[in-house]
């Protein structure tokens, strides 16, 4: 089975330009026809094209709302000039994006930084006002499917992170999601951690956790985005080299994708 992850950057080339390409970003990344691929920062107005574009499933959970009153309408408006509004009125999506020869079994989605959950954090970290404060701006999510691929049942989580100067936040938010997907995951599943975790290995207390014999999941990779794998072996996480993401000429979004493949 392979597995792919990519921060679209709201359909954004490198550097931002007055168009967006989201639409040819889903179809390269859905060419190869991956079994499973986990999408970040994807507008809110495009969740009902996905499908369309990749040829595959898709499931979509809205993690910041659209500030324009309607997703639709805050799309129309960004038009206007992609690189400059970016999310700014679009709002902020999530999606998993699923081969037809997979079978949902069930799927839920858990607020990674709701108001109770970053006082007491912050109270617990002893977290600077203005931590709060970035902290609370963006509402992030993540999401959990199961499917079963032809008799293997398998669990994945897909999130982002906030990005917050205080990477612990970030660190409380995988954390929370970790133990979201363990406890979605029925007893055998292979689990599927990945997404735009905003933290690197180095720095990051749970991701050395994740890896440890007590969570189970492999090691990750010295990159932001990262595919974990517990309960199967797999690929080492490849990073998608510049060439591969670009569309004459330009780079396509500030991020790399990243697969696997699970034996």
């Amino acid at each position: 089975m392979l597995i792919r992850t990519w921060n679209v950057f709201h359909g954004n080339a490198v550097p931002p330009e007055r168009r967006a390409f989201l639409a040819e970003m889903v179809r390269l990344a859905s060419a190869d026809d991956p079994d499973v691929l986990c999408l970040q920062e994807v507008p809110a107005w495009a969740l009902p094209r996905l499908g369309d574009w990749s040829g595959m499933r898709a499931l979509g959970v809205v993690a910041a709302r659209p500030l324009a009153g309607s997703a639709g309408l805050g799309g129309a408006v960004t038009e206007l000039h992609h690189g400059m509004l970016r999310s700014a009125l679009t709002g902020q999506a999530n999606a998993i994006l699923l081969s037809r020869e997979l079978r949902l079994m069930a799927d839920d989605r858990l607020v990674l930084n709701p108001l109770g959950f970053r006082r007491a954090e912050a109270r617990r970290l002893g977290l600077s006002r203005r931590a709060r404060l970035a902290w609370a701006r963006e509402r992030r999510l993540c999401q959990a499917i199961r499917v079963d691929a032809g008799g293997r049942f398998l669990t994945v989580a897909n999130l982002h992170a906030s990005s917050v100067p205080d990477r612990r936040c970030q660190d409380a938010e995988l954390l929370r999601a970790a133990t979201f997907a363990d406890s979605f995951a029925e007893p055998g599943d292979i689990v599927v951690f990945a997404g735009d975790l905003n933290v690197i290995r180095e720095t990051s207390g749970t991701l050395k956790a994740l890896a440890s014999p007590e969570w189970g999941f492999d090691e990750p990779i010295a990159d932001l985005d990262q595919i974990l794998v517990r309960g199967a072996r797999a690929s080492r996480p490849q990073r998608w080299p510049e060439d591969r993401r670009r569309l004459d000429g330009r780079l396509l979004s500030d991020h790399a994708p990243v697969e696997r493949t699970i034996e």
